[in-house]
């Protein structure tokens, strides 16, 4: 299998989801079967894991609180961080758990309705878990950039201003 070709139909879909076999067959100069035949391979062997747009949520009217929580575990013998991770995105209000390096083990990002119900996923279950030893929440107040997508750019504004 080309890796080249995997990597670049999948750098083409990371940042166009819609773009068609046909039209990645004409900017890679292949077939729209190659194209084809490639991405089922790839979707088969689960490196395209899902096809998704990035929404700016501050511009539609819902009521959503997004934290990111830095959590301290103690590893377990022989399976490290993954029994725990495992554990914690199995929860429907977790949307991402990510191994860090650092002063915190895992980050998990947690979507809710408010903070308070955020408050008490943290307390009820994220922090009763076996092996977690402690976690600092951080609440999402604005996005500025996600996934290299500019969510705030205003027409052409890119210098910065200058006062005397």
């Amino acid at each position: 299998m080309n890796d080249a070709l995997r990597l670049k139909i999948c750098d083409l879909l990371h940042e166009n989801a819609k773009l068609s076999a046909e039209t990645i067959a004409r900017m890679l100069g292949e077939t729209p079967d190659v194209i084809e035949s490639t991405i089922r391979e790839l979707e088969e062997e689960k490196v395209i894991l899902r096809y998704s747009a990035v929404v700016n949520w501050d511009k539609l009217p819902v009521n959503q609180v997004t934290a990111v929580i830095d959590v301290k575990v103690l590893p377990q013998r022989e399976v490290g961080f993954d029994a725990i991770a495992r554990k914690i995105y199995r929860f429907d209000e977790v949307k991402s758990v990510a191994l860090m390096s650092g002063g915190y083990d895992l980050q998990v990002t947690v979507v809710g309705r408010d903070l308070r119900e955020v408050s008490r996923f943290v307390s009820e279950k994220l922090a009763t878990l076996e092996n977690v030893t402690s976690t600092a929440t951080h609440f999402l107040l604005k996005t500025y950039k996600s996934d290299g997508v500019i969510y705030d750019d205003t027409d052409g504004e890119r210098r910065l201003m200058i006062t005397p």
